[in-house]
């Protein structure tokens, strides 16, 4: 009786384990095609063969204080770029302002412009309102059809307190280029 028992216990974990190889080959198979998705998808938007057309831009300030664009371009004849942004451990329940200025490719001195371009929902400009905990989101976006296709630029970002004017948050210095 104890043989039976014996058996039937290293039979039933010789099918768990069976079943268990199974499953995780098959997950195998399928980690593999989602990160060729991903690589693929990296190939349509910023790498160093292709045009930098869609830029993840992080906003840093003092403290803890920061935020984040999600900056895309997608390919139409619009020329709309989408700028979803999101800000982080301001003073609550304020109004700031998103900002950018740009440089030709060409100026060596790079994002040194302050020619600031307050920026919103096409050319009619828009508050980041923050919560009671000092955060925001919000999805803003930009018209660059007046500019030709493969322009290319230096751009940096800055976030401003619209009562005060004082710069809040800042971005390092982005290349990018009209879709």
């Amino acid at each position: 009786m104890k043989t039976k028992f014996t058996k039937a216990f290293l039979a039933g974990i010789a099918f768990i384990v069976v079943i268990a190889t199974g499953s995780f080959s098959c997950q195998k198979d399928a980690v593999v095609k989602t990160k060729t998705l991903q690589a693929e998808d990296l190939s349509n938007t910023s790498t160093a063969k292709h045009a930098p057309y869609n830029l993840d831009v992080i906003l840093y300030g003092p403290g803890n204080n920061g935020g984040f664009i999600k900056f895309r371009q997608n390919k139409d004849a619009a020329k709309i770029i989408n700028l979803d942004t999101w800000v982080g451990n301001l003073k609550p329940n304020r109004s700031y302002l998103l900002q950018r200025a740009v440089n030709p490719i060409t100026d060596t001195t790079q994002c040194s412009s302050t020619a600031w371009l307050t920026l919103g929902e096409g050319l009619e400009p828009k508050s980041i309102v923050t919560d009671i905990t000092g955060n925001a989101d919000v999805n803003l976006w930009r018209d660059v059809s007046a500019i030709p296709s493969g322009t290319q630029f230096y751009i940096h970002f800055q976030v401003i307190d619209s009562l005060t004017s004082k710069v809040v948050l800042t971005s390092g210095c982005y290349q990018y280029t009209v879709r």
